[in-house]
């Protein structure tokens, strides 16, 4: 019947060696490196390159990339088992070439990007020697498009740009931006906005600060920028797609994007429930271990449970999205998955916090950095809230009301159907 949870020997001598490595070469470079994304960092530079080479040479270089990219297409359940191991350091999606944003800005550029753009673009970021930002939320609207105002408007064979962007990942590295604007104001919502390759040496763009998360000092820079477009003036065969289809465009890397992060936050979380068991068989308080007191357990078994649930249905929906090969037939799943992540990865960190007490607080341990970012998670890529509702609605699509005003599961009626059904063969059986 073709259900099992195996893997092919091929692939799992791979991920034997995925793992091995991302322990022994990623996780040391990411207490060193500053910034995976920074080109112009010599650590950096003189770190990572060399794993990439590697990791080239394996086979395993940019596994997300379709055959159309010269990618292997490895298909989303083998890329899960892949990334659920890559989770487990900050640097191990680039030494590996499937980091975001340009991962998803690679799939764009494929897809809509005219020859020129790609070649100027598209092959030196897939070598990662170029780094690429999506400027799409803006500062008074997050990321309701129906508030944006950041807008495009013609000029002859350009198109000219202004507003105010916010969390633009890697703004300042980026050689070009892909830009959602409102190029439609009068169109119906969904078909106002459309989507510019803007390059970053353009005059007019300007990143008035690099927003650092709440664990980072103030000041001390961060990765998400808060840009400005003033008059920036932009080819119109930058144009991503057709005018007024900007939802569309973001759809490819949205769809995929949105797996591909529950995917390593599998290998996140299975790393934090790793500290807490640990965490809980070597300390000792109250005359025992903290292993053998029962909230802990309670806590050790409930992390467990939630994990594995999480992975379970991130594996179901990678291996829906190859059969169906349409992210639209799984928009539902997508969406579970994406509201699942956030509370799997904050209920992780905040038990392994507690149980290393006062030390879990510090900067010493990694919990409130990844408390922090599970909340990132939630709003990454659309709010939780946003998918939940998403989920529901398409659920109760699926049903119809009840006939009458009792349910059609009321046991009176089931109980009289039951007795219509069975009527001749229970004929003269005397019965209570």
């Amino acid at each position: 019947m073709g259900w099992n949870f195996a893997t092919d020997p091929e692939w799992a001598e791979q991920l034997a060696w995925v793992a091995d490595f991302v322990r022994e070469e990623c996780e040391p470079i990411d207490l060193i490196v500053k910034e995976s994304h920074d080109l112009n960092d010599p650590v950096r530079q003189a770190l990572i390159p060399p794993l990439q080479e590697i990791v080239k040479q394996r086979g395993l270089w940019a596994t997300h990339l379709g055959p159309h990219l010269g990618g292997p297409g490895y298909g989303q359940v083998k890329l899960a088992l892949l990334n659920e191991i890559l989770g487990r350091s900050e640097c191990a999606p680039i030494v590996f070439g499937s980091h975001a944003p340009d991962s998803g800005n690679s799939e764009i550029l494929a897809r809509y990007g005219t020859p020129e753009l790609k070649q100027r673009y598209l092959e030196p970021l897939l070598d990662n020697r170029i780094i690429s930002c999506f400027s799409m939320t803006e500062p008074q609207g997050g990321a309701d498009p129906k508030v944006f105002t950041t807008s495009a408007v013609p000029d002859g064979d350009h198109w000219v740009i202004n507003g105010e962007k916010w969390y633009s990942s890697f703004a300042s590295m980026a050689s070009f931006l892909i830009v959602m604007v409102v190029t439609d104001p009068e169109a119906p919502p969904y078909q106002r906005h459309s989507m510019f390759v803007v390059p970053a040496e353009t005059p007019g763009i300007t990143v008035l600060r690099d927003v650092g998360l709440g664990y980072q000092p103030l000041g001390g820079g961060g990765r998400e920028g808060y840009v400005r477009y003033e008059n920036v003036r932009v080819p119109a065969d930058h144009m991503l797609g057709p005018r007024g289809g900007a939802f569309a465009v973001a759809q490819t890397r949205l769809g995929g994007g949105r797996i591909h992060h529950a995917m390593r936050t599998v290998g996140l979380v299975r790393r934090i429930f790793d500290m807490i068991c640990e965490r809980a068989v070597s300390r000792h308080t109250q005359g025992g271990r903290l292993a053998d007191k029962q909230m802990v357990q309670e806590m050790v078994a409930d992390s467990w449970m939630e994990i594995e649930a999480f992975r379970l249905l991130t594996l179901q929906t990678a291996w829906k999205i190859d059969q169906y090969d349409d992210y639209k037939a799984v928009r539902a799943d997508i969406s579970a998955v994406k509201a699942m992540m956030q509370k799997v990865l904050h209920d992780v960190s905040a038990r392994a916090l507690q149980i290393h007490g006062s030390l879990g607080t510090s900067h010493e341990m990694p919990f409130v950095q990844y408390l922090t970012e599970s909340f990132v998670l939630g709003l990454a890529d659309g709010p939780t809230e946003v998918h939940k509702v998403t989920l529901a609605r398409l659920l109760l699509n699926g049903y119809s009301p009840a006939p009458d005003v009792f349910p059609s599961e009321h046991l009176l009626r089931l109980r009289a159907a039951a007795e219509r059904k069975f009527a001749d063969r229970l004929a003269g059986i005397p019965r209570d």
